[in-house]
């Protein structure tokens, strides 16, 4: 597979701007809409979305850099050099939300000529929400409050029928041109689109009749939510001139955690042994993102093999069933060593030393 930084054209130290702009750059060369019918243009498109995906999230990105497409979930689709086959296939609608982020906060449809500034607005504007969630939160599940301040009708705010656009929200404008007359259509720039103006405006009202009013709302979060999973709370947003409320969406983060990485359901982890459990074999207690349990290391594992514990990662959304997690057992090289502890250490390289050199009894 494709290394993830020669996908977007850039170096493994690349910041998160220099990303993003690489990817901009992509994402307006092979977008569909400039290369229609063209497999392989679609083809790049999808590969530099999922490619972002991954190296514009921190977590996803050192879980890639430590452990390679394993680490974020990424199989061999048969040397295509997509991700098809991997953990991260993303659909057209993944790939276009991540746009707003891209071209600074304007849509993706807005940007290449979709439903445009020309369009009426219907309903109060929606509110959107960063939540940010510990990964034991996640683990479990939570029910958190959270104060949100939204615009709504002022008591006693009466309203009349826009005069400048009648009551339609939009306005039409003719030009004359040399290929004729050419009409454009845009949001009415006296009401923005409702359609009304306000007529009696009581004392605290802003100029639109509306006010800030705050208000404290139970948002229920379910286990196994990931960075970017949002819940659209419906009619609590921002209230038009007629009271009709958008939505809230509450977009969850991920805090960063100490010695976790998280990779979609499973969760990573990097522990390390001392070198008689590494030959012996043992069990040590170590942490999971509920708690703590107990890990069998099998005799004479190697630096840098990777444990599965099955069921010990994060609740897998809808379902009933856990991810993993994943161990990468790392052998402690003690620094400081007492006159017994190296004499020991000597008479076993002695005795050990036929045994993992097969070079020893050679005459070099």
């Amino acid at each position: 597979m494709r290394d993830l930084y020669d996908i977007i054209g850039v170096s493994k130290n690349a910041s998160k701007d220099e990303i993003k702009k690489a990817y901009r750059k992509l994402a307006l060369k092979y977008h569909p809409d400039r290369n229609p019918d063209n497999q392989e243009a679609e083809k790049n498109f999808k590969d530099a979305a999922e490619a972002y995906s991954v190296l514009s999230d921190n977590q996803k990105r050192s879980s890639y850099d430590q452990f390679g497409h394993a680490g974020v979930g990424m199989g061999n689709d048969g040397g295509r050099g997509g991700f098809s086959g991997g953990g991260v296939h993303m659909s057209m609608d993944d790939i276009f939300s991540q746009f707003g982020d891209i071209f600074g906060g304007t849509s993706f449809e807005g940007f290449f000529g979709g439903n445009g500034p020309g369009r009426a607005r219907s309903g109060g504007s929606d509110i959107r929400i960063k939540l940010k969630l510990t990964f034991e939160e996640i683990a479990l599940g939570i029910e958190k409050k959270i104060k949100v301040k939204r615009s709504v009708v002022a008591p006693g705010a009466q309203f009349i029928t826009c005069p400048t656009c009648q009551g339609q929200g939009q306005v039409s404008t003719v030009q004359n041109t040399i290929l004729g007359h050419m009409r454009s259509t845009s949001v009415c720039p006296h009401c923005n689109g409702s359609g009304k103006r306000i007529g009696n405006r009581p004392p605290g009202a802003g100029p639109d009749g509306m006010i800030k009013k705050e208000e404290t709302i139970k948002v229920k979060v379910p286990a196994g939510v990931e960075e970017g999973n949002y819940m659209t709370l419906q009619g609590q947003g921002n209230e038009d001139v007629t009271g009709n409320p958008g939505d809230l969406m509450v977009v969850f983060i991920e805090e960063e955690h100490t010695y976790f990485i998280r990779d979609s359901e499973n969760v990573l982890l990097e522990v390390n042994i001392s070198y008689p459990t590494a030959v012996l074999g043992g069990k040590v207690e170590i942490p999971t993102v509920d708690g703590k349990a107990g890990l069998k290391i099998p005799p004479g594992i190697q630096s840098g093999q990777v444990l599965r514990m099955k069921g010990k990662g994060f609740p897998r959304l809808r379902s009933r069933s856990n991810g993993d997690q994943l161990v990468k057992i790392q052998i402690e090289t003690p620094i400081k060593l007492s006159r017994s502890a190296k004499k020991t250490i000597e008479t076993l390289e002695g005795d050990l030393n036929p045994i993992l050199n097969p070079f020893a009894k050679l005459k070099l």
